[in-house]
């Protein structure tokens, strides 16, 4: 089984540091665990119905329709309309299908109308001259509560124009959840990924086979993204340049090909190539699979149903090793764009600085879904997260604490060991990665001629995105 062990510059924008200390910031939460946010909570003593005037108007958010829904239920009825409150802005918020985030980001750039801040479920680099930097904001934050994750600094810091071009929300560890009796009973172990590849067919043959997306949406971009850095495979190097097709990367990226390949044929089901990102959820909870990797929301899906059984029989671990690492992608990088074309940036700057500073209640109302940016940001840090992800009800007692162990030493970002730069998120929005994989899945390229035809494309996505200055 799992081995749990194993597991700035500054840049201009439309608030400065000065107006954010003469403004003043949102006070600390005073709530318990499932508690509801009192009004002390947003430095507000009483109701208030847009008294203040600090602030004024409307402030329209873009975000996804989140995968536990009573995140989304608090978030707009509690969190949001009491900050209003407490800032004398209105704030809606509209959610639509993770699927469709990336396009319609890109009708309201094209548009020069939308939305004041737009959330991305990964890091929307190709967006950013069309957002304002928030170095000053990352700086703000940082002041308060200390140093932000490395994973969401490389996902939303540009060396070469030395701006943060994005305002990290959240992140989303990526554990493997598994059928722990179905695995005991095949005697598959889920220590690496050679035994997962012999343990596949074993579990296909109990009629529950692994479930592993190669299909154009954002699991199987994460997942295969990180069985390549396991085997060494690394499109892009430290200086953010594309290395796939060359020396150690190339071999590993052909390793990585192969066990994947193997892992389908005989232990998956041709399914995997018409996956959305909900579908390995989906056929996970409807009992077909034994294996997936994936955010907890199948783990709290299955306790939401009332199916206790299946909730109690669904353990966590952290992502195989391979012969390089033990190493993997945030399954979700909630990144803010503020756009140059909003109407309220000053409302948009106030709402996320707001949000860091206090982040406990964001992390406990999620069921631990979303880790927070700057880990201190949840007093304590890691170790407070890890204590609160421990004491949670369900069986088996302690199971979610390995997200803390997960987030701290195998989770990175999009473009690992560079930044997430507008190169990695136009072959993540392409699906580039997981193409390549399911053409050698199945048969119809070698590994070496899918790393090549990759490293090619991937070259050339590179040359157009330098010229823009951007890499």
């Amino acid at each position: 089984m799992a081995d749990a062990a194993d597991e700035v510059a500054r840049a201009s924008s439309a608030l400065t540091r000065s107006d954010l200390l003469r403004r003043g910031t949102v006070a600390a939460f005073t709530v318990s665990m499932f508690g509801g946010l009192t009004d002390r909570a947003l430095g507000v003593y009483g109701p208030l119905k847009f008294a203040k005037k600090e602030l004024s108007g409307e402030l329209r958010i873009m975000t996804w329709a989140h995968f536990v829904p009573d995140y989304d239920k608090w978030l707009d009825g509690t969190y949001a309309k009491q900050w209003g409150e407490a800032n004398d802005v209105e704030v809606k918020i509209d959610h639509i299908n993770n699927a469709l985030l990336y396009s319609t980001g890109a009708a309201e750039v094209a548009a020069q109308s939308g939305h004041d801040l737009f959330w991305f479920i990964s890091p929307p680099a190709t967006f950013q001259k069309q957002a304002i930097p928030v170095t000053d904001l990352v700086q703000e934050v940082s002041k308060k509560v200390g140093r932000m994750t490395r994973v969401s600094r490389k996902s939303t810091y540009n060396p070469t124009t030395k701006q943060f071009y994005g305002f990290p929300e959240s992140y989303a560890p990526d554990p493997v959840q598994y059928r722990r009796s179905q695995l005991q009973q095949a005697g598959v172990s889920l220590r690496t990924w050679d035994d997962l590849r012999r343990g596949a067919p074993k579990l296909k043959a109990l009629g529950h086979p692994v479930g592993l997306g190669m299909s154009n949406e954002i699991d199987s971009n994460m997942l295969l993204t990180s069985l390549l850095y396991c085997y060494g495979g690394y499109i892009q190097n430290e200086e953010n340049r594309i290395v796939i097709g060359q020396g150690a990367n190339r071999k590993g990226a052909i390793q990585a090909l192969q066990v994947m390949k193997e892992i389908y044929q005989s232990g998956m089901s041709d399914e995997v190539f018409a996956w959305t990102a909900a579908s390995n959820n989906q056929a996970f909870l409807a009992g077909r699979l034994s294996v997936a990797l994936n955010a907890i929301s199948i783990v709290r899906s299955a306790e939401d149903s009332g199916n206790q059984a299946l909730s109690d029989d669904t353990w966590l671990a952290s992502i195989p090793r391979g012969p390089v690492q033990r190493l993997g992608n945030e399954h979700v990088m909630g990144v803010y764009l503020i756009w140059k074309f909003a109407k309220n940036k000053e409302a948009a700057q106030k709402y996320v600085i707001d949000q860091m500073l206090s982040y406990q209640d964001h992390f406990v109302r999620s069921k631990f879904y979303n880790f927070p940016p700057w880990t201190n940001s949840i007093k304590g840090g890691f170790k407070t997260i890890r204590a609160v992800a421990t004491r949670d009800a369900h069986k088996p007692k302690g199971k979610y604490s390995i997200l803390t162990t997960i987030a701290e030493k195998y989770t990175t970002n999009p473009g690992h060991p560079g930044n997430t730069t507008p190169v990695m998120d136009e072959i993540y929005n392409t699906f580039l990665i997981p193409q390549m994989f399911a053409e050698v899945a199945q048969g119809k390229s070698s590994p070496a001629d899918a790393v090549g035809r990759f490293a090619t494309k991937a070259q050339s996505i590179y040359r157009k995105w330098h010229n823009q200055k951007l890499v």
